[in-house]
C-alpha cells in the first residue's frame, strides 16, 4: 500500500536538492561547463558549509536527500534508454564500430590498471574507466549502483571526467590538426575520445560540419554501447555474488535492477519508433532534469575530507588515462 506519509519526510530534502539544481542550470549559462559537474560541487559546497543539516542522523534533510540521490537516480536511468536508438548503429561501417568497441575496452581496462599502479579505489577506478570510455555523466550513474560504488566516488568521478571532457574540446581538435587527420578521421577522432555528447559535437563542428556530423554519429554508437556493458556488469556482479555465496547455503541473490529492464525498454521502444519524437524529447528532458537532481543530492552528501583523501590520486589516473585513450585512439584511426 502507497504510505504518503513516509515520502512526506523526503519533501525537505529532496526540495533542497531540486535548488541546488536550479542554481547550478542558472551558473552554467555564464560558464561553459558540464551541468552535472557544477551540480555536484555546488552540492558539496553548500552540505559541507550546513554540514549539521544534510549529516546529522537526526536531521530533517537527510532522508530526502539520500532518496534523491539514489531512487530518483534510479528513475532518472530509466527513463535514460529512450535516448539510445540502435538504428544510429547501420550509419557506422564495421571500421568505425571496430574503433568504438577496441577504443571503450582499452579505456577501462587501462582505467582499473593505472588504479591498481596508482593505488586508487578499484570502484572509482572503474568508473573513471566507464564515464571516458563510454558517455560521462550518464554511463557513471547507470553502471555506480551495480557496480555499488560509494556517492563520493561517484562525484569525484563525473567531476574529473568531465573536466578532461571539457579540456578535450580544445584538445582534441588541434590533435586531429598537427597528426593531419582528414576532416572524416578527425570527427571519429573526437566523437570517439570526449565523453559527453555535447563535448564531442561542439569539438567536431570547431574543426568543419563533416566532422561535426561524424563526431555526432561516432559519440551515439559509444552512448549505444552502454546498454551491453551494464548487462556484462550485471553478469560479473552475479559471478562475484556466487563466488562469495555463504559456504553453508550456497546460494546468492543477484537479479537485474527493474531500472536496468526500464532502460532497456525505453531503448528499444525508440530504436522500434513507437513513440511520436515530441514525446521521446520530452521523456528524455525529464531524464535529463531528474538526473541533475540527483548529481545535487550526491554533492550533498559528500565530505570535504573523503574528496582530500582520493582526489590527488584520481585526478593523476584521470589525466594519464585520457591521454592513453587520446593516443590509442588516434593510432586505431591512423592503422585501421
Amino acid at each position: 500500500m502507497f504510505n504518503i506519509s513516509k515520502y512526506k519526510t523526503y519533501t525537505k530534502g529532496l526540495l533542497a536538492s531540486i535548488a541546488v539544481a536550479i542554481v547550478a542550470s542558472i551558473i552554467t549559462h555564464f560558464i561553459s561547463f558540464s551541468t552535472a559537474t557544477v551540480a555536484i560541487i555546488l552540492g558539496m559546497i553548500v552540505g559541507n558549509y550546513f554540514y549539521s543539516t544534510f549529516h546529522s542522523d537526526e536531521s530533517e534533510y537527510k532522508s530526502g536527500v539520500k532518496w534523491a540521490e539514489k531512487d530518483l537516480l534510479m528513475f532518472a536511468i530509466a527513463l535514460m534508454g529512450i535516448n539510445l536508438n540502435f538504428t544510429m548503429l547501420a550509419n557506422l561501417g564495421f571500421k568505425t564500430i571496430l574503433i568504438i568497441v577496441l577504443g571503450m575496452a582499452f579505456t577501462i581496462f587501462m582505467g582499473l590498471l593505472l588504479g591498481k599502479l596508482f593505488k586508487l579505489n578499484p570502484k572509482l577506478s572503474l568508473m573513471i574507466g566507464i564515464g571516458n570510455g563510454v558517455c560521462g555523466s550518464s554511463a557513471i550513474a547507470a553502471t555506480s549502483g551495480i557496480a555499488k560504488v560509494k556517492s563520493a566516488d561517484v562525484g569525484v568521478s563525473i567531476a574529473l571526467v568531465n573536466l578532461m571532457g571539457t579540456i578535450g574540446i580544445f584538445l582534441a581538435p588541434a590533435l586531429a590538426h598537427l597528426i593531419g587527420f582528414s576532416n572524416i578521421q578527425a570527427g571519429v577522432f573526437t566523437g570517439n575520445t570526449l565523453q559527453a555528447v555535447g563535448q564531442a559535437v561542439a569539438a567536431g563542428f570547431s574543426i568543419s560540419a563533416e566532422s561535426g556530423h561524424y563526431a555526432t554519429v561516432v559519440k551515439m554508437g559509444r552512448v549505444l554501447l552502454l546498454v551491453p556493458l551494464v548487462l556484462i556488469l550485471i553478469y560479473i556482479a552475479k559471478r562475484e555474488s556466487l563466488k562469495n555465496a555463504d559456504e553453508v547455503t550456497g546460494t546468492a541473490k543477484v537479479g537485474v535492477p527493474s531500472f536496468i529492464l526500464w532502460f532497456v525498454g525505453f531503448s528499444v521502444v525508440a530504436s522500434l519508433g513507437w513513440l511520436p519524437k515530441e514525446l521521446e524529447a520530452v521523456i528524455g528532458s525529464v531524464s535529463h532534469y531528474i538526473t541533475l537532481i540527483a548529481m545535487s543530492a550526491i554533492g550533498l552528501m559528500i565530505h570535504f575530507g573523503t574528496i582530500v583523501k582520493t582526489a590527488g590520486t584520481a585526478f593523476k589516473v584521470s589525466s594519464l588515462l585520457f591521454a592513453l585513450q587520446l593516443i590509442f585512439s588516434a593510432l586505431l584511426i591512423s592503422l585501421l
